[in-house]
């Protein structure tokens, strides 16, 4: 995977457990349904089958791909609104192009991370740039939606565009596994994301035989999602595998390790967490919001153009030999 690497050797470590912290149990191992998305690209519905109760503070998560793309199959999405949550792309390998109606906007590629509020009501595209989509290639990434609690549901629009060098980077124990920081703090290393909801997200690569285990705020919850690989989870090391997410009890530490097989490889994984925001969630299409009354009006607005406006000379879906 070309998101940002480095030499774990010469990077801090993460300290060693304490005496009185404990390791967060695994509650429940899900395996995400496959799907498409937008205008029809591949995805792993990351958190189908679980409690909302255990997810809070998200509210979905796609794997969008691994997938290696012949010329002119490339896909994205078209203009769409959003109101009252935000959503993160982390591009792992490949190129997604943004735009949206409040001025936000660039190309997503190799370890970046797109974080944008869609807040009290935004219009954006997320596409492949149309010399991806002429030539083909290996698309790869992740879109997570982030609730806003009530009293930010209405907070003005913001993009954040985060480059695979902003974030914070740091080490296993035992060298063998690199984090990657793009949001809250491990161990004292602060990612750059600015959020509203108290969240922590990690993405690590684990080397074969390798073993991680870092510590986690108690007042968070905790989720580990496999990119890709094989290798186990939590104090009893439960086997996990692409496109499995592990929900984890309460506790101080979270401990994921990579298989040594003759045929194993490196596993990647997102680690998440966040402080529950514990209100209720009426989620419709684009729209999450704290009530049904509230998604009526979140329709209404939108229908009556108060989400912004296309911008002149847009971003658009591209087809091969053309565009629409």
């Amino acid at each position: 995977m070309p998101a940002i690497t480095a030499d774990t050797l010469t990077l801090a470590r993460v300290r060693a457990a304490g005496p009185q912290e404990t390791e967060r149990p695994v509650r429940a191992i899900t395996t995400g349904p496959r799907g498409y998305e937008g205008e029809g690209f591949p995805v792993v519905r990351a958190f189908a089958g679980v409690s909302s109760t255990a997810l809070d503070p998200f509210v979905h998560m796609d794997q969008m791909g691994a997938v290696n793309y012949e010329p002119g199959e490339p896909r994205g999405t078209d203009w769409h609104p959003h109101r009252g949550f935000e959503t993160v792309t982390y591009m792992i390998d490949g190129k997604f192009a943004h735009q949206d109606s409040h001025g936000g906007g660039g190309l997503i590629t190799d370890g970046a991370t797109q974080w944008m509020t869609a807040g009290s009501g935004i219009l954006h595209i997320e596409t492949p740039p149309a010399e991806l989509v002429e030539s083909g290639g290996v698309f790869h990434g992740i879109q997570l939606w982030v609730n806003l609690p009530r009293k930010d549901k209405f907070a003005a629009p913001r993009y954040q565009a985060i480059e695979g060098e902003d974030s914070a980077l740091l080490a296993s124990q035992d060298g063998g596994a690199l984090l990657r920081i793009i949001a809250g703090e491990v161990d004292g290393h602060r990612g750059p994301g600015l959020t509203y909801s108290p969240i922590t997200l990690v993405h690590s690569t684990i080397h074969e035989g390798a073993r991680l285990n870092i510590p986690w705020r108690r007042d968070f919850n905790a989720l580990v999602y496999v990119l890709s690989g094989s290798g186990n989870v939590g104090p009893v090391a439960h086997p996990i595998h692409q496109g499995q997410l592990a929900v984890l009890g309460p506790g101080d530490r979270i401990t994921v390790s990579a298989e040594q097989t003759q045929r194993s490889s490196d596993l990647d994984v997102l680690l998440l967490g966040g402080q529950p925001i514990r209100e209720p969630v009426f989620h419709y299409g684009p729209f999450v919001m704290n009530s049904r009354a509230e998604l009526i009006q979140a329709l209404e607005d939108y229908q009556a153009g108060k989400f912004g406006h296309i911008p002149p000379n847009a971003l658009m879906p591209h087809r091969a030999g053309g565009t629409l």
